[in-house]
């Protein structure tokens, strides 16, 4: 791989992780569009742990806050968010476990991609559209972070997207735009970190290459530049343009790949 591939596989895993069009996706479908040989999943989801360090990053306040509460004990004002996010992430970490190896494989073809992509807009488009998005983080319980957790687990087929995932279903509790993102990021922090741990015992030492830490440096920048980006814009907009996008995306690649 060059370091001009790794670059573009890193923008679009730093884009894709955030915004709610399938990082996953992209990442499958790219070398096939391209004619690149494929990196492999775990070069993939190493390419996450650049979008861990954006979400890091970009929420260090946060993230410092949940713990320090945390230390001090659930009747803290973030100290209960610290478990609430360990418990919404059970269900996609025992996804992942279980279902690993059709990631690798039949989940990757590009007309079951296509189909996720289009058949989870229609649902994304529902919740975007749903009233009575009033709810803040002040609200999050665990029946929430379960709900919303599960609703993650589907993210592991690619065309779902984690984000796109974990937005609809805060969506449809009832949580604001912004307030469903910055749970969505939250919430995915501990699977990317897990998934990371997962899959680097498959990298060998000729892949930790000037390629890869390309990859890494472009998924990082990215994925901190999208994050605000997303933040500030559903502030005061839609989700409309990342729906469209998914399902003109899906359709092409249909028509492209269908025999």
């Amino acid at each position: 791989m060059t370091e001009f591939q790794a670059a573009v596989l890193g923008v679009l895993q730093g884009a894709g992780e955030f915004l709610p069009i399938s990082s996953s996706a992209h990442l499958a479908l790219a070398p096939r569009l391209f004619g690149w040989p494929y990196q492999g999943l775990a070069y993939d989801v190493m390419l996450h742990l650049g979008t861990l360090l954006a979400v890091l990053a970009y929420f260090w306040k946060d993230w410092v806050k949940i713990f320090s509460d945390a230390a001090l004990g659930p009747a803290q004002k973030e100290g209960r968010v610290l478990w609430l996010l360990a418990a919404g992430s059970v269900p996609a970490g025992v996804a992942g476990l279980l279902l690993n190896d059709l990631a690798e494989t039949a989940f990757r073809n590009p007309l079951w991609i296509a189909f996720n992509l289009v058949f989870f807009s229609v649902f994304l488009w529902l919740a975007d559209r749903r009233p009575r998005q009033e709810l803040d983080e002040t609200a999050f319980s665990l029946k929430d972070a379960l709900l919303i957790g599960l609703a993650q687990s589907v993210a592991l087929l690619p065309g779902a997207s984690r984000s796109g995932m974990t937005i609809m279903a805060a969506l449809f509790l009832g949580y604001n735009r912004a307030s469903a993102a910055r749970l969505s990021f939250l919430l995915g922090t501990p699977i990317i970190f897990g998934a990371g741990l997962l899959e680097a015992r498959k990298l060998s030492p000729e892949h930790l290459d000037a390629a890869f830490a390309v990859g890494l440096a472009a998924s990082f920048l990215a994925g901190l530049a999208v994050i605000g980006f997303l933040m500030a814009w559903l502030k005061k907009r839609t989700l409309t343009p990342f729906i469209i996008y998914r399902a003109l995306l899906g359709t092409a690649i249909f028509w492209m790949f269908w025999n």
